[in-house]
């Protein structure tokens, strides 16, 4: 099955598991903004890696514009994020941003990635300033409250590539259906 690795990357983080997992399935690598989505009928797999930003997923966009032309193959996405990516948390991105029958047809999965400030474009720094002030202001903080802070100092790398393992080990089985 010829299969093809799309990803939207602002920090890296994305990028460097999409390079990691196309190396490791032997498929072609593309950003998501440079793909003609007319031409993926050679593809049997398609795989899109996109990063968590306030709720949306990042490259989504080119996706949902394109779904006709992709939805007969087989789909995998891959969501990064600075979180320790809580299972309810991931789930309630998923229903806010795919139909009921997407979530049934798409295999998810969720890929620790980081945080670097200093990356992030001029929108993002200023929505990552409301944040970090809001943060700053809370009575209670939470570990994850204080975690985020704290990479706002010094950035944060959770992007292993071992991390890919659960995903690379679900398209082996694929072949052998």
């Amino acid at each position: 099955m010829k299969r093809i690795v799309l990803y939207r990357s602002k920090t890296g983080f994305v990028k460097k598991y999409a390079n990691w997992i196309s190396k490791a399935l032997h498929a072609e690598l593309k950003d998501v903004e440079d793909v003609e989505f007319s031409k993926m009928e050679n593809y049997g797999l398609v795989i899109f890696g996109g990063g968590l930003y306030a709720g949306g997923i990042n490259g989504l966009k080119y996706i949902k514009k394109n779904y006709h032309l992709i939805e007969n193959k087989e789909l995998i996405f891959f969501l990064t994020g600075a979180s320790p990516g809580r299972e309810e948390e991931i789930d309630e991105v998923l229903k806010r941003n795919f139909t009921e029958s997407q979530l049934q047809k798409i295999k998810f999965f969720y890929l620790r990635g980081g945080f670097d400030f200093d990356k992030l474009g001029f929108i993002d720094k200023l929505l990552m300033r409301v944040m970090k002030s809001y943060l700053n202001h809370k009575k209670e903080k939470t570990a994850d409250d204080i975690g985020m802070l704290e990479a706002f100092e010094k950035p944060v790398n959770f992007a292993f590539e071992k991390n890919i393992s659960e995903l690379v080990e679900y398209v082996e089985k694929l072949e052998t259906r």
